[in-house]
């Protein structure tokens, strides 16, 4: 019987001129799709042995959980009506994984200008609580990158991307200005939420006013209290009703969705979940879901809404498919 690496582990204590911590941790991700509880016992201890080896486990997980595998596996065999992403990956996972490594750091260059500009990062489902200079509140939800210059001179702020809740001082000087996107916002002494991802901003306004400008054609908008507005490619939408205990429950670390389809709720706990969350079964594509959840806890939700929907569940790591 060929040796396979599901019947032997790596070992922790290979010399690191065999094998690196990241060959290793490669080698972990393909133990861990079925692991004995042996195993899991041996990886625990290898991740205990040296930081290095965390380290380089998290980074190959978080390739797995990247675009760039996806598409490799999707190159694998395109003839399948209903491919098994899994079953299709799992012969080349390391190779795979090593090869997104490589691209990985090629395509990092592309936002190294957000990196090196943002003096705040979230990882995918951190969120990070921040006080600026003026004494305005900032919570940074995740996935999130963000920066600040607040003096005698101006105040200003950016959101490269992600979502951010912010609790603006009043001062009777300059007005704070937040740029995200395609729009800018003026404010003083008011409570708003801003997300920014896939090139569409999103702004809403708990309370105060909120002055909107497009960084596109320097339409303008002005927002009060109670009110929301989406702005994208084409400039404003109109202004919508906002439902704080909804669309501002990530605020208080929850997700609250009312006759929401389920792939919508999906896609949002894709947000706090580092890996894939993915839905096999179209039936359950429109089911209406409502439920009030802990946003911390993105993979017990998946769980749950499987139960509800009666809907099977395979974990993997970094990867959750509905059947």
């Amino acid at each position: 019987m060929t040796d396979s690496p599901h019947s032997h582990p790596p070992d922790p204590a290979r010399d690191s001129t065999r094998a690196s911590a990241m060959d290793q941790a490669l080698d972990w991700l393909i133990v861990l799709d079925s692991p004995s509880e042996a195993q899991r016992r041996e990886f625990q201890g290898w991740l205990a042995a040296d930081p290095r080896n965390v380290e380089a486990y998290t980074k190959a997980q978080a390739i797995w959980d990247g675009p760039h595998v996806a598409q490799c596996a999707h190159s694998l065999d395109t003839r399948q009506r209903k491919p098994n992403l899994v079953a299709r990956l799992r012969p080349h996972w390391k190779p795979l994984t090593t090869a997104a490594i490589l691209v990985l750091g090629l395509l990092s260059f592309s936002n190294l200008p957000m990196r090196l500009q943002a003096d705040h990062l979230t990882v995918v489902g951190e969120r990070q609580r921040l006080q600026l200079e003026d004494g305005s509140n900032v919570l940074l939800n995740t996935n999130s990158a963000f920066s600040s210059t607040i003096n005698e001179q101006k105040r200003v702020a950016r959101l490269y991307q992600g979502e951010a809740y912010f609790e603006v001082a009043a001062n009777r000087g300059q007005p704070m200005e937040i740029a995200a996107g395609p729009v800018t916002a003026s404010v003083r002494d008011t409570t708003f939420a801003v997300r920014y991802l896939d090139g569409i901003a999103q702004v809403r306004v708990q309370r105060g006013a909120v002055d909107l400008r497009s960084t596109q054609n320097d339409a303008r908008v002005r927002l009060s209290a109670g009110e929301s507005i989406r702005i994208g490619p084409n400039g404003f939408d109109q202004p919508a009703r906002l439902d704080p205990l909804t669309e501002l429950a990530w605020v208080q670390g929850r997700l609250v969705f009312e006759n929401c389809p389920l792939n919508q709720v999906l896609a949002e706990l894709s947000r706090y979940y580092p890996g894939w969350i993915i839905n096999n079964n179209q039936q359950l594509a429109n089911v209406a879901v409502t439920g009030n959840y802990r946003l911390d806890r993105p993979l017990d939700v998946v769980r749950s809404l499987a139960h509800i929907t009666r809907a099977k569940v395979q974990e993997f790591p970094a990867l959750v498919i509905l059947n």
